[in-house]
């Protein structure tokens, strides 16, 4: 079980996480990518930052919904329309509710994910976020389905997105402006993976702390 309150600490664990990564983030990016993946995104998460407080008492699909549009208008590049997907896909989920159960958490996570495939016309393999998201969901529904708890879950799905991380440094991208680089991207990382992976590494941390 998850509730509001939760998801609101997560997302300002996130905008902080975000924060001190840009430049790690916006050097990985600047070796295969545009190189502003790290700053785009903390100027997005730090105009969430400025609506948490008026997100404080609503439902968890308002709040996501929010999220997502934010990100949308105020994050450049690729990974605004992704993550603002993500969320937002998400949220529709979570319409109305401020508890999830755990099945209804993965529901969300899932949605989450079948949007970024769906505006970013990728799946997995390609050297992009999807990279981490989808072992790392795959985790969490097995986790689940299998009886474990959440966070134990999320901590299985962290590991699947590290995972995932390194899976990328292997293989060559498809899409974006790494595409361009052919078998030069082997040997770096994704940096929209690895932003995806701190997202999950703060929701784990978060429920850690209760």
């Amino acid at each position: 079980m998850i509730d509001s309150k939760q998801i609101i600490a997560i997302l300002d664990a996130v905008i902080k996480k975000i924060d001190v990564e840009k430049d790690f983030l916006t050097q990985l990016d600047n070796e295969i990518g545009d190189g502003d993946h790290g700053i785009n995104l903390s100027r997005g998460f730090k105009s969430v930052e400025e609506k948490l407080p008026a997100l404080a008492d609503k439902d968890i699909g308002a709040i996501l919904k929010s999220v997502g549009t934010q990100l949308v208008s105020t994050v450049g590049g690729a990974s605004g329309p992704l993550y603002g997907t993500a969320f937002m896909k998400a949220g529709n989920v979570c319409k109305g509710k401020f508890t999830l159960t755990d099945e209804e958490f993965v529901q969300a996570f899932n949605a989450a994910v079948e949007g970024i495939k769906m505006r970013g016309k990728s799946v997995e393999g390609e050297k992009t976020m999807l990279d981490a998201l989808c072992p790392a969901y795959k985790a969490l529904k097995d986790g689940i389905d299998g009886g474990k708890t959440l966070l134990q879950s999320l901590n299985d799905a962290v590991n699947a997105a590290l995972e995932g991380v390194e899976y990328t440094k292997t293989i060559i991208a498809t899409k974006g402006r790494a595409a361009y680089l052919n078998e030069r991207s082997i040997g770096h990382q994704d940096p929209g993976a690895t932003s995806a992976l701190f997202i999950l590494q703060m929701a784990a941390e978060v429920l850690k702390e209760g």
